[in-house]
């Protein structure tokens, strides 16, 4: 019998309000909360829109690209499931709809990323119950 290595990095706490989010990430759509009131795209997920507090909202699926808002470059390694990545680059990413999300950049050289840099979003199966999404250049 063979055993599946376990996944050494922290993963993302879910609650009630995040289950959808990462249940759609597992199916590897990209998708955030739109505000069936007043149409405002919000993340992070929350029972409440941010804009009208409406209590009503659905999910809606993001086209998945967009650009690198910023970044920092990480050299410590502050967690042991890291240090064979190191150097790593972690970014905000601002998608075509407007939505900025905090993810890694991963398929480039942390010294290539640049600002206003197109990406795409992958996804990173990395446990049977969760898959991550990072972005990658375009």
């Amino acid at each position: 019998m063979t055993t599946q290595p376990t996944y050494a990095k922290p993963l993302p706490g879910t609650d009630e309000d995040t289950k959808p989010f990462w249940a759609y990430c597992k199916q590897h759509e990209l998708r955030v909360q739109k505000c069936t009131d007043c149409g405002t795209l919000h993340y992070p997920p929350s029972a409440i829109c941010p804009n009208c507090a409406s209590l009503k909202s659905e999910w809606v699926k993001l086209s998945g690209k967009g650009k690198v808002y910023s970044f920092v470059i990480v050299r410590r390694r502050y967690h042991p499931g890291f240090a064979a990545e190191l150097p790593y680059t972690v970014g905000i990413i601002e998608t075509t709809e407007g939505i900025r999300l905090l993810s890694n950049v991963i398929g480039i050289k942390p010294e290539e990323v640049k600002i206003d840099m197109p990406v795409a979003v992958t996804f990173e199966d990395v446990t049977p119950e969760f898959s991550l999404f990072k972005f990658k250049p375009e």
